[in-house]
């Protein structure tokens, strides 16, 4: 009996015990989650500079004018051909909504030729060997892709060819500069933080151009001018290096 008494004592003091030796323990050390990894933004502000090249067609319509004004036509044609150059602008990005402004030049080799309707001993060509584009952008980021509206002024190098068919020889010829219109439509994406490609699509608005000229030929001796009228499309891809803006990261709320 004695025996049995001493065994539970010895079991309650150790049940006792117990708590009293975890509330010993030392408390389980905090360790702070790391911060998550986040992805740059890409960021499209700054300056830039690259070069395009492709593919562009010149639509030409020819009309001779008398002293009177009446025009007669002399034909339409389209040509198309290739060009290559390069632009230079700057950007700047507000939330996902970037503005900027370009400067484009290209050299063309658009050059068409056909006979006159106003007598077929004659043929009338066309050329055109430069183009620039001063245009405004707006458009939309979704991080390293760009799609962007433009439009501006566009400016072209033209030449006019009146040919003698039975001898190809030129009986008259004008140089001129031409003014007109642009709008355009592009998408550039960013495949290195300061290295982007794209593709654009431009029209050009260039309306009628009407150039004197003197000719001795009896075949033109009624007319005194002549009016051109030249719409261009062109199509480019793009490749920009962007000085600076290496991307910020996303900013992190608690």
């Amino acid at each position: 009996m004695k025996k049995i008494l001493v065994a539970a004592v010895g079991m309650m003091a150790l049940g006792l015990s117990a708590p009293a030796s975890a509330a010993d323990l030392a408390a389980r050390p905090y360790t702070k989650a790391p911060p998550p990894v986040v992805a740059p933004i890409y960021d499209w502000t700054g300056f830039y500079i690259g070069g395009n090249g492709g593919w562009a067609q010149n639509h030409n319509c020819v009309d001779f004018l008398d002293a009177a004004g009446v025009a007669v036509a002399s034909g339409c044609r389209d040509r198309s051909g290739g060009v290559i150059g390069g632009q230079l602008g700057y950007r700047w990005q507000a939330s996902q909504w970037v503005f900027g402004l370009e400067a484009q030049g290209d050299w063309a080799d658009l050059s068409n030729q056909r006979v006159s309707l106003i007598d077929a001993s004659l043929s009338t060509r066309t050329k055109t060997s430069a183009i620039g584009l001063f245009t405004g952008q707006i458009g939309y980021a979704w991080n390293a892709s760009l799609f962007y509206v433009k439009g501006g002024a566009a400016v072209t190098d033209n030449r006019l060819s009146v040919i003698d068919n039975a001898f190809g020889t030129e009986l008259a010829a004008q140089s001129a500069t031409r003014w007109g219109g642009v709008i355009g439509v592009g998408y550039e994406y960013g495949f290195t933080p300061n290295w982007s490609v794209g593709v654009e699509y431009d029209h050009l608005f260039m309306g009628h151009r009407n150039n004197s000229f003197t000719v001795a030929d009896p075949r033109l001796a009624a007319f005194v001018n002549d009016r051109i009228t030249q719409d261009v499309d062109m199509v480019t891809l793009r490749f920009n290096y962007r000085f600076g803006g290496y991307g910020a990261p996303i900013a992190a709320r608690y």
